[in-house]
């Protein structure tokens, strides 16, 4: 009878892994930049919003300050489009391929703690989209008015968004660099996961809306949110 190392590959299935592999690094790239992308809109309004307030933080230029803002969430607001359409499947994938020992001392186990409560971000930003939708189509009137009011809604959404995307620039990352690190497993069959890793697993998703993410070990305190002064 022969061994496991003598079982014949199935080139058909290593064809179909390698295809899954390949868009598991687009989606993947595309978090990970995305991740970046809320961090540097965030680091540049940090920059210069001194510059439009007083001694004690309150704005002088209140205009100037204002239109920052506009731009950063509408910044900020382009990359939770992407975290929406890839970070539930990629966060999905994660979770089914991630083992016991990635949650314990694996190179990514930190990572995988701050996904606690992603799912609830995500969902969030979701229904701040739809909200934004729902809105824009039911404006009626001339063209030149519904534009002016789809203007002022997609303000409103960026900024009811720039929290969630705040918290995608620090969960979403780690959702990234989880993922980059287990992609080879991607498209490969996995054990069952034993009672230790539902048990993570659990953990990992149960985080519920208002539910900070785990605080990061002091090297990466730079990536929290809470490291940041954005006003």
């Amino acid at each position: 009878m022969p061994t496991s190392a003598e079982l014949p590959i199935n080139p058909g299935r290593q064809s179909q892994a390698a295809s899954e592999q390949a868009e598991w690094r687009v989606r993947v790239q595309a978090l990970a930049s995305a991740a970046d992308g809320i961090r540097q809109a965030s680091d540049q309004w940090d920059a210069v919003s001194d510059s439009y307030c007083d001694e004690d933080g309150w704005p002088v230029d209140e205009t100037g300050y204002a239109d920052g803002k506009v731009a950063r969430d509408a910044a900020a607001w382009e990359h939770v489009e992407t975290f929406l359409a890839h970070g539930p499947e990629v966060l999905t994938g994660v979770r089914a391929a991630a083992q016991p020992a990635d949650y314990r001392d694996g190179p990514v186990s930190a990572d995988l703690l701050r996904l606690r409560g992603i799912e609830s971000v995500l969902a969030r930003a979701g229904e701040v989209r739809r909200e934004w939708e729902v809105v824009t189509e039911l404006l009626t009137g001339p063209a030149g008015s519904r534009e002016v009011y789809r203007e002022r809604a997609r303000e409103l959404r960026n900024s009811e968004g720039w929290h969630y995307a705040d918290e995608l620039s620090y969960s979403g990352g780690a959702l990234a660099k989880a993922a980059h690190h287990l992609t080879d497993r991607i498209g490969v069959d996995q054990p069952e996961p034993t009672g230790r890793v539902q048990s993570a697993l659990a953990r990992s998703a149960s985080g519920q809306r208002g539910v900070s993410p785990a605080s990061p070990p002091a090297s990466a305190a730079s990536d929290s949110p809470a490291a940041r002064r954005s006003r």
